[in-house]
């Protein structure tokens, strides 16, 4: 289940929202220091997290899933923020550098073809960041979280989904090591927190950050290419009686392959 639009941005204009917007911010930062002159695209709720690339990248959008909802995005200049299926992105091929997901990868009912659709649009030396909940962390329990809608994830099995859809597993973070808590005295404490998690505690983090790029030695066919194959010919053959189809299906030579109608 996909958490909605509204609770996400709810969730981020809470002061336990900001928090997390911080923890993690922090870290998509420092895996992606610069993104001058690139392309950068956010899927699912991205988009706490792509102010910090305005005004740096050449140009940066923001793709939200009918099933979670669109808002618009930023608040103020021109809308960057668009409605689209994420197996069907309204973008060319090889035309975004970076692209970062975030409360996505846990809610996707096609994995496979989201995957592949992102592999088709990114760049050949495109970099993927999934911001993921971690399967042994806290906020992927907890109700109050927007990280416990959905999948969560092992780094295993982030490893395996992303080299079963064509790409090479990289960098990797932790973040949201501090509780979910509403607490002030733990929010305010989040910063020695997330600085000594990584080191006493690895696996309890809240949220995954796994990087990854493109293989480009097994290339899938393009979307018009596949959707070419699974459009059979159609060999008309009329005045055949329904008894003598396959008869004369195996004379012209077409079996196992063109569909016949009469």
């Amino acid at each position: 289940m996909r958490a909605d639009v509204i609770d996400l941005r709810d969730f981020y204009a809470s002061p336990l929202g900001e928090s997390a917007r911080r923890q993690i911010g922090r870290r998509v930062r420092e895996m992606w220091p610069d993104t001058r002159g690139e392309r950068v695209l956010g899927l699912g709720y991205a988009v706490p997290y792509l102010a910090t690339f305005l005004g740096e990248a050449d140009r940066v959008l923001a793709v939200m899933p009918p099933s979670q909802g669109v808002l618009r995005w930023p608040a103020r200049g021109p809308n960057l923020a668009m409605l689209a299926d994420e197996t069907e992105l309204p973008l060319p091929d090889q035309s975004i550098d970076r692209i970062l997901l975030v409360h996505g990868l846990e809610g996707l009912e096609q994995t496979t073809a989201a995957l592949r659709e992102i592999w088709r649009v990114l760049t050949d030396s495109g970099r993927l960041l999934i911001v993921v909940p971690n399967r042994r962390g806290l906020w992927a329990r907890l109700e109050r979280s927007p990280f416990a809608s959905g999948r969560p994830y092992s780094s295993g099995q982030l490893d395996a989904l992303l080299r079963a859809n064509l790409f090479t597993p990289g960098a990797r973070a932790g973040a949201l090591f501090m509780p979910p808590s509403r607490s002030t005295m733990t929010q305010s404490a989040g910063g020695v927190i997330e600085r000594v998690g990584p080191r006493w505690a690895p696996g309890l983090a809240g949220v995954l950050l796994a990087e990854a790029s493109k293989q480009i030695h097994a290339l899938p066919l393009s979307r018009e290419a596949r959707r070419a194959r699974l459009k059979a010919p159609q060999v008309a053959l009329p005045g055949l009686r329904p008894g003598a189809v396959a008869a004369e299906h195996r004379r012209l030579g077409l079996e196992p392959g063109p569909r016949l109608v009469r």
